[in-house]
């Protein structure tokens, strides 16, 4: 099952940048075994875009047929790593081809311009930078492919 980071904005070149390659590469690798992956990010184009509306629609027209989508957002369940990592076994081992992750912008998501959600995930209460929140979900990504492959990495 392909797992994909969909975020509206290009990340520049930087620490946050380097961390969200490093994990999505690591997911990759670590997953291919277990039958997810590969891990990847689309990054959406939002310099014309001028509303949630708007963004919400374009990250909408990205969305591959078939696919879970999750929305990232701070009222949806705050899930643990294993949680998580359950969640996406269970939609691979249910034939679902695709994960997708929204990222929305800076005013949140439209869910009038998005299909209903599989999921929303929110790390916490708190309203965490953009960047941070690709950051932390191409580490969870892994964390959980991890989890699922036997791997050290976590430590419960």
């Amino acid at each position: 099952m392909k797992l994909t980071i969909a975020a509206l904005g290009r990340m520049k070149a930087g620490p946050e940048r380097e961390l969200v390659d490093t994990y999505i590469e690591r997911a990759s690798a670590t997953g291919r075994a277990i039958g997810l992956g590969p891990a990847g990010e689309q990054e959406i184009d939002n310099r014309s875009l001028t509303s949630a509306s708007d963004e919400s629609r374009a990250l909408a027209a990205a969305l591959p047929a078939g696919c879970k989508l999750v929305l990232m957002d701070e009222r949806g369940k705050a899930m643990t790593s294993r949680d998580f990592a359950r969640t996406l076994a269970r939609w691979r081992d249910e034939g679902v081809r695709e994960a997708v992750f929204c990222i929305g912008g800076a005013d949140g998501h439209d869910r009038t311009q998005l299909p209903q959600p599989d999921l929303m995930l929110a790390f916490g209460p708190a309203v965490w930078p953009h960047k941070l929140v690709r950051v932390m979900l191409a580490e969870q990504i892994y964390r959980a492919v991890s989890i699922l492959a036997g791997t050290p990495y976590h430590r419960d």
